[in-house]
């Protein structure tokens, strides 16, 4: 430890790690992070795996997924990105971020060998490569039966690609991340479809058909079998409850009646269908094969939580924070936040990247909202304020636009404007446009969570 408390050295470490190459710039190659992982005597064999890959919706399945498997008595480690507050949410053990003193034993273990790797290839680990390599790494130490491991970007060439799932999950895929993939549903689907590999079982969201076609046409060429949304499983009902929703689904095995889903929104519906699909079809290739228990997946799922996702963060006012980051997800927030709360005022408080789709991103809250604050988060990838501002006003116009230059500022700003003329309790602010704003939201309203 070299004198340095248990807090220094988890800062140490953290910021040795951050200081890679971050993981906003992709280098579509996996070279770097398979010379590590031999190094380490390849430790992602070492436990089963469902891999999850999207554009929308993959953290929250991946929770699901994660919920559903520990309730069927499994151990199971989740790997998720990116992280709201602090790194250690993307490495999960037993529903639970590792913790500080795992996360630096972690590190240390491997650290030589990243120093190899480093000095084998052209270019050094990157953040995201570095990180998948831990996460690998404690699952196999635990050990874990199960991994859930989500894709960082696309799927083909993401550093999680070098492992063999028994399930590859494929939620919707929409346009998005155009710097790094294709900009059509065909193109991205391709790069996504690269994670179902032969003798496995692809369960399949609802997909845009030209994304499905791909995807179909991907696993009957590696042999792998095929579950889709709408056809083989799917939501059967559906009604608002309140905390949440009360759902039905046809699983790949059995009937799922009268589920209590704590998360808002079809799109979440959707998800719990196709995280039951997974487990179904995990347990259907295992040594206890066999269909799930009706009572245990009620019992996963009504302890299921998604932070950032449609999050209640403060009440009087409500204060929703929202990872929504393209227009596919956008809309299904606001369609989430119309059918869940009676707001008689909404004011949305919105930082979007630089990168992003920004119109598309505000042409879903237009309808919504009744003002909106623009301002930056706390990524040096945000888009500035009075840029921002500027096409705002070409959606929602002049008078319904405001500008602060810190999201501090703008929740303050918001929270006044939303209870000017509203009775108790008709009040919203909904902080969305991106995950490092729900992040920072999150932070703010509720502590750093270290």
């Amino acid at each position: 430890m070299n004198g340095a408390s248990a807090d220094e050295r988890y800062a140490e470490v953290t910021a040795e790690i951050m200081s890679r190459t971050p993981e906003s710039e992709i280098d579509p190659r996996l070279d770097r992070v398979r010379t590590l992982l031999d190094l380490l005597g390849e430790p992602q064999r070492g436990f089963r795996v469902v891999h999850v890959t999207g554009t929308n919706g993959k953290t929250s399945t991946a929770r699901m997924i994660d919920a559903l498997l520990r309730a069927r008595g499994l151990r199971v480690g989740r790997y998720t990105s990116p992280h709201l507050r602090t790194v250690r949410e993307r490495i999960v053990v037993d529903g639970e971020p590792v913790s500080q003193e795992r996360f630096v034993e972690a590190f240390d273990d491997i650290q030589p060998y990243v120093e190899m790797a480093d000095a084998a290839n052209d270019a050094p680990l990157s953040f995201f490569e570095l990180l998948t390599a831990m996460a690998y790494a404690v699952f196999a130490d635990t050990p874990v039966d199960v991994a859930v491991v989500e894709v960082g970007m696309g799927g083909r060439w993401d550093a999680t690609n070098v492992v063999d799932a028994d399930v590859a999950v494929v939620t919707p895929i929409g346009i998005d991340h155009t710097e790094y993939l294709p900009d059509t549903l065909e193109g991205i689907a391709e790069e996504k479809a690269g994670i179902i590999k032969p003798d496995s079982v692809a369960v399949l969201a609802q997909q845009p058909l030209p994304a499905a076609e791909v995807l179909v046409r991907h696993a009957a060429e590696v042999g792998a079998r095929v579950a889709r949304e709408g056809l083989e499983f799917g939501v059967t009902a559906r009604d608002v409850a309140v905390g949440g929703q009360q759902v039905a689904v046809k699983g790949l095995t059995g009937g799922y009646e009268q589920l209590f889903l704590p998360l808002f929104g079809a799109h979440q519906a959707g998800n719990a269908a196709v995280a039951i699909a997974a487990v179904e079809a995990f347990a259907a290739t295992g040594d206890d094969a066999g269909g799930l228990d009706p009572a245990i997946v009620g019992e996963a799922l009504s302890g299921v939580d998604s932070p950032g996702r449609m999050e209640v963060v403060r009440t009087s006012p409500t204060v929703i924070a929202d990872a929504a980051h393209n227009p596919a997800g956008m809309t299904a927030t606001a369609a989430a936040v119309e059918e869940a709360f009676t707001f008689s005022r909404l004011v949305g408080v919105v930082a979007i990247m630089a990168d992003k789709d920004v119109e598309g991103i505000l042409e879903p809250l237009e309808p919504l909202l009744d003002e909106i604050v623009v301002t930056r988060n706390s990524s040096p990838r945000s888009l500035e304020p009075a840029r921002l501002s500027a096409l705002a006003q070409e959606i929602f116009g002049e008078d319904r636009v405001r500008e602060a230059p810190r999201l501090d500022d703008a929740i303050d700003l918001a929270v006044g404007l939303a209870e000017e003329g509203t009775e108790f309790g008709g009040a919203g602010v909904l902080v969305t446009g991106s995950v490092v704003t729900a992040g920072d939201a999150v932070h703010l309203l509720r502590g750093a969570g270290e």
